[in-house]
């Protein structure tokens, strides 16, 4: 039995020092509600958890360019069915005009209305989104995913050199005029087939690019809860243990402090 150096008190005091320290863990923890408090808790787990929310961020920025991608095509769909019904008009306007029992007056009129219409696939033609030109026939490149996914979307061509402008060009003012005029609106209205076909084949692109990138984000989200996400239902019974251990530590290392209080015993006796 000593007086100057209690082990039982010092060892006593080491335990609760340790119990109180994985008490404060576990309270940080179930505060914050990640296992990832301080870098020292997991270290490669950490670097782990910034790779994939690195992931993750690129992932839904890449999503975002996808449904503006898709907004864009809905845009130009939309325009090229106004185009479509435009376009059924002039050729209506050019079969009218061939009639030979019209009026020059009236063929005049169906001229009138003919090259109104074709102004108005003019003017669509310089349409934009966002200051980006719908119809210039440039192609749409949109990054797909958060590297160097790309996917090249083909553009459409209203202006200069399409066939609808050729259509725009004409003139019904004269039977043979209407005639050649129905033709050229013809090949345009084929065109605007094929052109609103191929804007539907990059609005389907686009869907199951976005379906993709929404599963990798999920899928992301969830490996990446693993390892910084904490249990609660695990962390709060470990909690309740060291809150145990830290309340008998403390009754333990009071009782280790009264043991050199024997010695007096023993002095007294002397």
């Amino acid at each position: 039995m000593v007086i100057n150096t209690n082990i039982s008190a010092l060892n006593a005091a080491n335990d609760l020092d340790q119990s109180n320290s994985s008490l404060n863990a576990s309270l940080a923890r179930l505060s914050t509600g990640s296992q990832l408090v301080n870098a020292s808790d997991n270290p490669a787990g950490l670097a782990k958890s910034i790779s994939l929310n690195a992931q993750i961020g690129q992932t839904t920025a890449a999503n975002d360019n996808v449904g503006n991608a898709t907004s864009f095509l809905q845009t130009q769909d939309g325009y090229l069915q106004q185009v479509g019904s435009a376009l059924d008009q002039m050729a209506s306007l050019a079969v009218e005009a061939q009639d030979g029992t019209i009026s020059t007056t009236q063929a005049a009129d169906y001229q009138k209305e003919f090259a109104a219409l074709g102004a108005y696939i003019t003017s669509t033609a310089s349409q934009t989104f966002n200051g980006v030109s719908l119809f210039a026939g440039t192609s749409l490149v949109v990054t797909t995913n958060g590297s160097t996914g790309k996917t090249t979307l083909t553009g459409i061509n209203l202006g200069t050199g399409s066939k609808y402008a050729t259509a725009i060009a004409t003139s019904i003012s004269t039977s043979t005029g209407a005639a050649a005029a129905l033709t050229a609106v013809t090949n345009a209205i084929d065109q605007l087939g094929t052109d609103r076909a191929q804007v539907g084949a990059n609005e389907e692109t686009m869907s199951f690019t976005n379906q993709e990138l929404s599963v990798l984000a999920t899928n992301l989200t969830a490996a990446n809860s693993q390892i910084s996400d904490v249990d609660v239902a695990t962390e709060s019974t470990n909690f309740a243990k060291y809150q145990i251990l830290v309340q008998s530590g403390t009754s333990m290392l009071a009782q280790a402090n009264q043991n050199p209080q024997n010695v007096l015993k023993l002095i007294q006796n002397i």
